[in-house]
């Protein structure tokens, strides 16, 4: 009965254990969740764009998946509201993916920190 009961107990703490580090094997009814969600994506992205697009978008899952990702969310909102009329060509991916480079653009800035003049480094290069 002791063995069972702590058979358990470990039992519930590695549930617990991966479900607060994510694991996803921890929750079957969360991976089927995600598992439909992507089939749905598919779907639509099926739908509304042509073969090249969905090849080109493809090769950018594959090169920056955080964009690709972007422009399926922009492309997916577009269909729900029915912004989209027919497919979306090849032509029209490169330019959304340029609208979506534009707002998602990082700026780069450089700081110099100069050396104040009263250096307290100098005193020992005598």
């Amino acid at each position: 009965l002791a063995d069972e009961e702590l058979e358990a107990l470990r039992q519930r703490r590695l549930g617990e254990i991966r479900a607060e580090h994510g694991d996803p094997s921890a929750d079957p009814s969360q991976q089927e969740a995600k598992q439909r969600e992507a089939e749905i994506r598919n779907t639509i992205l099926a739908q509304v764009l042509d073969q090249a697009a969905r090849a080109r978008l493809s090769n950018l899952a594959l090169v920056k998946p955080d964009k690709a990702k972007a422009v399926e969310n922009y492309l997916i909102q577009m269909a729900r509201f029915g912004q989209l009329a027919g497919k979306v060509s090849e032509q029209g991916l490169i330019e959304i993916l340029e609208k979506v480079s534009q707002q998602t653009e990082k700026k780069t800035t450089v700081k110099f920190n100069r050396r104040k003049v009263l250096d307290s480094d100098e005193e020992d290069d005598y």
